[in-house]
């Protein structure tokens, strides 16, 4: 009977039963490894949770809460995760309240510096120094003081245990979006890492391990329709975005993202076509979630 075989890379092979826990190389990446003993049924470390076993997620967003809340089900319909995404409402609030008292200081105290020069070049170069540095210091302190919005993934809205975190590694983020996801004990398994330069053309999220080595590729489905979403906007619905997930070695079509035509936001996560789940399904959840809530849909 074939042993099954998974690299920390990601990998996932079928050997032959005398490779049965002997070690072995990876041809991906190289390293070794030992091989499950014969007849040990093959659960790879990324499926192990039953939340993550599966290839197919169903992703349906909680209305008239604060708070982003999801709930993940898995084909059928039940309930099988709680996801939340704090808003940060109060905090966010302070966070602007403080750039403005900041900026309005920092104007007056440039005014009266340069109505304290003479009259002239000076005084309106003095002026327009310290409006700039009034600015850069009002910024400054709204990326010192803004939340951070991180996102975790609770076995039910109990919230009494955690699967996985989604954590914003900057609170802003001007050219490059980036985050790190950890697992329920902390562990980096990936990163997600956002590009807005993209986002003029075709909206794309790279996903790495926790190596730092790509293992996937989440794009808009079509760039005729992300042009037409730029321009005409989603129309109601018609122009949801949808995402497919590629694989970086040859650009295949290995998942999808689908937003439902539906009153409330409904999303499938289908990863069927990875047959040998190459990708970390707690990765794919994850994305799947930053898809929705990283895109403000």
């Amino acid at each position: 009977m074939p042993v099954q075989y998974q690299c920390a890379c990601g990998g996932s092979y079928s050997l032959r039963d005398e490779f049965a826990g002997r070690m072995v190389e990876c041809p991906r990446c190289g390293a070794s490894g030992q091989a499950p003993a014969a007849g040990v049924p093959f659960t790879p470390e990324s499926q192990a949770d039953p939340v993550f076993d599966r290839d197919l997620f169903l992703l349906n967003q909680k209305a008239l809460a604060l708070n982003e809340k999801y709930y993940v089900a898995d084909e059928s319909g039940q309930k099988i995760a709680f996801i939340e995404r704090p808003l940060n409402f109060l905090r966010n609030i302070a966070a602007i309240a403080a750039m403005f008292g900041t900026l309005m200081v920092l104007v007056v105290a440039s005014v009266s510096i340069s109505e304290a020069l003479p009259k002239g070049a000076a005084q309106l170069v003095a002026l327009l120094i310290g409006l700039a540095g009034a600015g850069a210091g009002a910024i400054f302190v709204l990326a010192r003081t803004i939340p951070k919005r991180h996102v975790t993934f609770y076995r039910d809205d109990r919230k009494t245990e955690k699967l996985l975190m989604v954590e914003q590694e900057k609170a802003m983020q001007w050219l490059e979006a980036t985050f790190t996801v950890r697992d329920a004990k902390g562990k980096p398994i990936g990163r997600f890492t956002k590009n807005y330069l993209w986002d003029i053309f075709r909206k794309r999220w790279n996903v790495t391990d926790a190596r730092g080595r790509t293992v996937c590729i989440a794009k808009e489905d079509s760039v005729i329709l992300a042009l037409l979403r730029r321009f005409m906007g989603p129309m109601y619905g018609l122009l949801r975005t949808n995402f497919v997930f590629l694989r970086p070695s040859d650009d295949k079509v290995f998942g999808e993202f689908q937003r439902k035509l539906t009153i409330l936001d409904r999303y499938a996560l289908d990863l069927r076509e990875d047959k040998q789940r190459e990708l970390d399904r707690r990765l794919a959840l994850a994305l799947g979630v930053m898809l929705d809530t990283g895109e403000r849909r």
